[in-house]
């Protein structure tokens, strides 16, 4: 079977299961299945792997054709030819490819929410108020380019096997639909490694706890406990509000959606774009009790 049709094999089999698991473990068990924007979400899951992925692949493969011939006629070897993990056992090339690929995309991610105009593309993600398994596949366009173009070809051109590149897909479609899904869970100990709803949801949350947010882990929250960028709350709580600040004067269409980050009303203060959410009065009579022991 041709490796798009297993990943379509795949993404219905996840889909599915998350779905049912939402059915049993809901954190909110009174959330609509069928939301407001339901639809539209789907729109998202198809145009985003249906057409922009396979756009961008086509495209991907005419780029680096033609960079070889043109390398060539430079002199230079390349990029195909140096192919410097594809002498690794699968295994290990497995370990680095997820490794390398969860820290970069961490990396953009965190890029997304602090640097304006990314930020713009990314609206669109935050911009569910409801999460769910579909709420995953709510991307903007310009999102899957900037994921596919710095992670995917540059491991496609390092000689990573094919069958790593899908496992390591597969596996980050499955952790994707978990941590954006209606479910109240945490890995226990493991929430230390592991991305989770719990943990996730709090980076959906209107309220900031950083800079321009935090918990940008993707399937890995280490990263996050690493560089400071996480917020866990204790006790265990979750968000007041999901979405961003002004969400309100965001676009509801599709179309308009599609090229909201690139009209002029975006062109604005770039501090706007991130400023920081007031905590929650269940923080501010936390931090208003921790200072009266403290004094």
């Amino acid at each position: 079977m041709p490796l798009y049709l297993q990943f379509y094999f795949w993404l219905l089999l996840i889909s599915v299961l998350v779905f049912t698991l939402e059915r049993f473990f809901a954190r909110h068990p009174h959330q609509e299945v069928i939301r407001d924007d339901f639809g539209q979400d789907l729109f998202w899951l198809l145009f985003n792997t249906q057409y922009v992925s396979w756009m961008l692949a086509l495209g991907a493969v005419h780029w680096v054709r033609w960079l070889n011939v043109a390398l060539f006629h430079a002199g230079v070897p390349p990029p195909e030819t140096v192919r410097l993990l594809a002498t690794w056992p699968l295994w290990l090339q497995f370990i680095g490819c997820f490794l390398v690929k969860d820290f970069l995309e961490w990396n953009i991610h965190r890029s997304l929410h602090r640097i304006p105009w990314l930020w713009e593309i990314h609206k669109l993600h935050h911009s569910s108020e409801r999460l769910d398994w579909l709420a995953t596949f709510r991307s903007h366009w310009g999102e899957v380019i900037i994921y596919k173009g710095l992670i995917y070809l540059p491991l496609v051109l390092l000689g990573v096997d094919d069958r790593v590149i899908f496992v390591v897909l597969v596996w980050s479609l499955l952790m994707q639909e978990l941590v954006h899904a209606n479910l109240d869970w945490d890995w226990g100990p493991l929430r230390y490694i592991l991305n989770s709803p719990r943990l996730h949801a709090w980076h959906h949350a209107v309220e900031m706890h950083g800079k321009s947010g935090q918990n940008f882990g993707i399937n890995l929250t280490l990263w996050d406990w690493l560089f400071g960028t996480v917020y866990w709350p204790a006790p265990a709580r979750p968000p007041d509000r999901l979405g961003f600040a002004d969400m309100e004067k965001y676009p509801r269409s599709v179309w308009a959606r599609l090229w909201s980050p690139f009209t002029l009303r975006h062109r604005r203060d770039p501090l706007a774009a991130t400023a920081p959410v007031p905590p929650s009065p269940a923080d501010t009579k936390k931090a208003a009790v921790a200072q009266s022991q403290g004094s």
